[in-house]
């Protein structure tokens, strides 16, 4: 399964990478900008990605807007609404109005406040039909 983490603070980026590596190939940007593009790659070389992490406040291009471009591109790839990538937006806001942009007006899959707990995040890809080691169909 392939990964990509969206996150522009260096130790988030570390510790996300460290914590999400027994689940499958990780990739990680700094940035909106380069997720959308590293997504719209992984689709031309036919690997997209299964699950993206994305934190909201970034610079050049934020989480919510970076989150609504990659399911644009999804919807004119012609990517079925079950067979979407998972995005889990991360970020130390818990204010209702993120929340609810990123689910409902983004598409997002999932919402963590950070800091991100081990267990919640392990708790949390179960829920979405993600385990560490299992292969999946989707990567």
């Amino acid at each position: 399964m392939r990964i990509l983490v969206v996150e522009d603070d260096f130790g988030s980026r570390r510790m996300m990478r460290k914590l999400l590596a027994p689940y499958g190939e990780v990739d990680v940007v700094v940035d909106g900008e380069e997720a959308v593009q590293a997504f719209r790659m992984a689709w031309e070389e036919y690997k997209p990605y299964a699950l993206v992490c994305m934190d909201i406040m970034m610079p050049k291009m934020d989480g919510h807007e970076a989150l609504k471009r990659v399911r644009e591109l999804e919807r004119e790839l012609g990517v079925k609404p079950s067979e979407e990538a998972k995005i889990v937006m991360t970020s130390v806001l818990e204010d209702p109005r993120n929340v609810i942009e990123a689910y409902y007006q983004g598409g997002a899959t999932s919402y963590l406040v950070k800091p991100i707990d081990r267990e919640q995040l392990k708790t949390e890809l179960a829920r979405l039909g993600f385990a560490p080691g299992a292969a999946s169909g989707e990567a």
